[in-house]
């Protein structure tokens, strides 16, 4: 996941504190946050949000987890950091972080039809039936728009994927991704998987082979833009093999 450039400690302290707010932005963001090989910002996310409520500093605390948020923490997920903590931290800061919890996921916990109500500002859509022969587990699709630029919001329940496959067109051609909501995959033929977070984009160019879907744990949606080409067809092939998914944690 591309690490967002980090502008918060210039935008709230660089008048008062240009030297503080050029190391929170440059160096501890733009620098440590940054170091994906050693650990990805989900994790980086959860080791934070646990120093953060084992020190009480709610304030800061509450920022963490909406960017634990977007980067594919889930509620469960923190719920279950403070639960284990409070035992090792203090019982008080539990009752004082859940409200946190409850206030930057929402009500995730209300499902229409078994979809959470609101994984993101973009509507779910129907069952993806018609191409349900080429997914593992249940998918859903939302077309936004058919005119100009062909843009669906394609979401994934838990573990959903879909079969490998390629985008092939004799001019232009293949396919856009951006992720808007949980956690993903996205896979290339040959290739290591790319773990999928909200804001993340993925360009795949034509005749690539490769397929894209949920984590097992989190539900998952990316918006599917069509780029224009000339006699535009994808190939579905074999289904990713559930040994090799599972193998992605």
């Amino acid at each position: 996941m591309m690490a967002k450039k980090q502008t918060a400690g210039r935008n709230a302290l660089g008048d008062l504190a240009p030297k503080f707010a050029e190391l929170n932005d440059d160096v501890l963001f733009g620098e440590v946050w940054s170091r994906e090989k050693e650990l990805s910002p989900r994790d980086r996310s959860m080791i934070t949000i646990a120093a953060l409520f084992s020190a009480g500093l709610y304030p800061q605390l509450k920022a963490h987890l909406s960017i634990g948020k977007d980067h594919g923490v889930t509620k469960q997920e923190a719920v279950e950091i403070v639960t284990q903590l409070a035992f090792y931290c203090g019982w008080p800061k539990a009752w004082s972080t859940f409200p946190l919890i409850r206030e930057v996921y929402g009500d995730e916990e209300k499902e229409i039809d078994g979809v959470p109500s609101n994984l993101s500002a973009f509507p779910v859509g129907s069952k993806n039936d018609a191409y349900a022969q080429y997914f593992i587990g249940q998918s859903y699709l939302a077309p936004l728009s058919t005119k100009q630029v062909p843009v669906y919001n394609v979401t994934f329940e838990p573990g959903c994927r879909n079969n490998w496959h390629i985008h092939h067109a004799s001019e232009g051609g293949g396919q856009m991704l951006i992720c808007v909501s949980g956690r993903g995959w996205y896979q290339e033929w040959g290739k290591e998987a790319r773990e999928l977070h909200p804001g993340d984009v993925v360009n795949i160019p034509e005749g690539v082979k490769h397929w894209h879907g949920a984590a097992c744990d989190s539900w998952f949606q990316h918006l599917a833009i069509e780029v224009p080409g000339k006699d535009g067809k994808a190939e579905w092939l074999e289904p990713v093999d559930d040994e090799q998914y599972g193998k992605l944690r």
